[in-house]
């Protein structure tokens, strides 16, 4: 049997973090493509004006404010999209932050918003749609990681420490939702323009605007044949390559590439 590909006849989808960045273009990419498109951040204004800037499209946009640090309301907004829209097909788990740290001058209180966000809040989102799903017996969820997640980088020891940890967590719900008939991927973009890469201290290379990732991610759910969505290519293929490197090597080259070697 192939693998389930949803579509916006089998009901509705859910994305959070859709206020700015990534979130928000897939939400007005996927609402284009007719789907009724349910979107999570803690801003409600901007949810509320991406509501009416889907207006005319094919499908539609539905705004479910609040935080995904918040498990109940995770849940509730769930039940409450389910009751009112229909059954959630795709879950796209987004919201993300990322806070540059200092590996000689950490704060504690960004590492731990950064866990509770990326991964916890995650966790918050899956957990009962995995619940809802299984009931059903078919579904697709995306959780977008990141190709920092591959391996260490400057800046990214609680960024990078997260999306390692999303890149396993997809990897090891496979064997299980596998069988319950969900379709779970793993979502590894390069750098994208948005407010969170904004202040990257070094070069960003390929550098992508939303929209290009949005159209990536679109192509990728729709792939029966992929479990990670990575792009873009160019730059997934040197990533990729660095990590099977030996530590020697790898250390040397990315000090290098990134200036990192030059600081004092």
């Amino acid at each position: 049997m192939s693998p389930y590909v949803a579509r916006p006849l089998d009901g509705i989808a859910w994305i959070t973090g859709a206020s700015s960045g990534i979130g928000r273009a897939l939400a007005l990419r996927l609402a284009a493509e007719g789907w009724t498109v349910a979107v999570t951040a803690r801003s409600a204004d901007q949810l509320a004006a991406l509501e009416t800037e889907a207006a005319g499209l094919a499908g539609q946009i539905r705004a479910f404010p609040g935080d995904v640090t918040d498990a109940a309301l995770m849940a509730n907004h769930l039940a409450a999209m389910e009751r009112t829209l229909g059954p959630v097909a795709l879950a796209i788990a987004n919201a993300g932050v990322y806070f540059p740290q200092d590996g000689l001058d950490g704060d504690p209180a960004q590492w731990k918003t950064t866990f509770d966000v990326n991964l916890s809040g995650t966790v918050n989102m899956l957990l009962p749609v995995i619940s809802a799903m299984k009931e059903r017996r078919r579904g697709q969820i995306g959780v977008v990681a990141s190709v920092a997640g591959y391996r260490g980088l400057p800046t990214s020891a609680a960024y990078g420490a997260t999306k390692a940890a999303l890149i396993n967590m997809a990897e090891a719900l496979k064997f299980d939702l596998d069988r319950a008939g969900i379709r779970i991927q793993v979502i590894n973009p390069g750098f994208v323009d948005t407010p969170a890469t904004a202040d990257n201290p070094f070069p960003m290379p390929h550098l992508m605007t939303p929209e290009d990732a949005a159209s990536a991610i679109s192509d990728g759910l729709k792939d029966p044949r992929a479990f990670e969505i990575s792009f873009p290519k160019a730059f997934v293929r040197q990533l990729k390559l660095l990590r099977i490197l030996p530590y020697s090597w790898y250390f040397k080259l990315v000090a290098r590439s990134t200036g990192w070697d030059k600081k004092s």
